[in-house]
């Protein structure tokens, strides 16, 4: 395996070509042994898909104790909206209240999970973590800590409720 650094001040991330070439010529995203392959910060590979079975995919390949994280966030969003959207793209999973239609998503990052609300700037309160983009607010989890699940349940309530963004 190589190691490549990708960017400054940036983590280090393993890079390996894995399993056979498909009919499009592109190689797969698993080993052979079958584990997905951790990109920078530990964010799972795992392809693009719709419907529940790639998130829960995505979050049994998240790393250590952030797979706890991400398999609690999951279970608190379904919580507030039963028969939410689920997809994984752009290896982060996606959560909508139809098709294309995202209002959260998350992704591990080095040394937390970042959670994205697209409108969150609306959500009151405003989540805590800053944007370059006018509408979108962070909420960053790190190991350790307790999640407010009132209060992510509540943003999570508001953010379905709000036109989400179509990607």
């Amino acid at each position: 395996m190589t190691e490549k650094t990708t960017g400054k001040g940036s983590a280090k991330a393993a890079t390996k070509s894995y399993g056979a070439k498909g009919k499009t010529g592109q190689a797969s995203v698993e080993p052979a042994s079958g584990a997905p392959v951790l990109l920078s910060g530990g964010n799972p590979q795992i392809a693009k898909g719709y419907g529940d079975a790639p998130v829960q995919k995505y979050i049994a390949a998240m790393p250590g104790w952030k797979r706890e994280v991400g398999a609690r966030l999951d279970k608190l969003v379904v919580q507030v909206f039963p028969k939410v959207e689920k997809a994984v793209k752009w290896n982060s999973p996606f959560y909508g209240m139809e098709k294309d239609v995202w209002f959260l998503s998350f992704h591990c990052m080095t040394r937390y999970v970042k959670v994205a609300f697209f409108r969150g700037a609306l959500l009151r309160p405003v989540p805590p973590g800053p944007s370059k983009q006018k509408d979108v607010r962070y909420l960053d989890i790190h190991e350790n800590e307790e999640i407010d699940e009132a209060q992510f349940m509540d943003w999570v309530k508001q953010a379905g409720a709000l036109p989400g963004e179509r990607m």
